[in-house]
């Protein structure tokens, strides 16, 4: 196959266990049990392509445990080919804790000292399933600490210098990492590589250090390689921007159960539309978004 001639979307990131409660509306120090679900922002993405009928794979690191393969089991009964993933002999999957509050606030605590995923090497990297991806999609989490950080930067370079379309949606879990300032760097440090970013509207905040969530405040992350800038607003719907145009489309009214994941549906359910419509992408540097051409109001979930 030759490098980015398919329509395939490679995630690239973390998979790993989340424990939500068994009752809504807790703490999680409240919460009287826990069921374990699939997660991680990235592997989310990539079955949210699946099931939109999109081909794709998930590139990442799992403990050799029975969590491990019952991810990467999960991951192909959903559609998406498991061939980018590695197995740890010496360390974990990672298991998070998570629960949507009766404030409405989420709560998480993550469990990864360290865990397989934080240990994914520049070696272990399947190249070829990198290359051969239309649109390379990935998170901030696997910048924390080496050695990720170091596939990390590589599996981009990879992806890039084959034509790919880089997708980058930071997904910011501020426990994870050692301060609020590191991590605002370390998301920063990589901003300008990407064709497509997509931020929550707490994401943007914290990046900008802005209490302002409008046109003025986003148009701050613009940067001159920048293609499409999104921003959610929740029950708001969101916000686009391009070179030449910008708009907004509303949320569809629906009763929230919980919102853990629904950002990464929306990303799934965005490049899957921007692969299916291949006049929009040739290469990233003679990309053009035109509003004939891409719809936002047609992305459904």
């Amino acid at each position: 196959m030759a490098p980015g001639s398919s329509d395939l979307i490679v995630s690239f990131g973390e998979m790993l266990i989340d424990f939500v409660p068994t009752v809504s509306g807790v703490s999680l120090a409240e919460a009287p049990g826990f069921l374990k679900a699939p997660g991680g922002a990235p592997a989310n993405v990539a079955i949210a392509v699946a099931r939109l009928g999109g081909k794709a794979a998930f590139v990442g690191k799992l403990g050799d445990d029975e969590f491990g393969h019952m991810l990467a089991g999960i991951l192909k009964e959903n559609g998406v080919s498991a061939d980018g993933i590695n197995f740890d002999k010496g360390a974990r999957t990672a298991l998070a804790f998570v629960t949507l509050r009766a404030d409405g606030e989420r709560e998480f605590m993550f469990y990864r000292n360290p865990s397989a995923d934080m240990l994914l090497t520049p070696d272990e990297l399947n190249l070829d399933l990198i290359r051969s991806a239309k649109v390379f999609h990935y998170g901030s989490i696997s910048l924390i600490v080496e050695p990720c950080r170091s596939a990390h930067l590589k599996a981009m370079k990879v992806a890039k210098e084959a034509g790919a379309l880089l997708s980058y949606d930071p997904n910011l879990r501020l426990p994870l990492w050692p301060s609020a300032e590191e991590a605002r760097k370390q998301i920063l440090s990589i901003w300008e590589t990407a064709d497509v970013i997509k931020v929550s509207d707490v994401e943007l905040e914290f990046l900008t250090g802005s209490n302002k969530i409008d046109d003025e405040s986003a148009m701050t992350l613009w940067h001159k390689n920048l293609k499409l800038l999104l921003v959610t607003l929740g029950e708001k719907g969101c916000r686009y921007y391009t070179k030449g145009f910008r708009g907004s489309v509303d949320a569809y009214q629906v009763k929230a159960v919980d919102t853990t994941g629904a950002g990464d549906s929306f990303v799934g359910a965005l490049l899957c539309k921007i692969v299916e419509d291949h006049s929009i992408i040739q290469l990233p540097s003679l990309i053009c978004f035109r509003e004939d051409k891409i719809k936002f109001s047609d992305i459904k979930i």
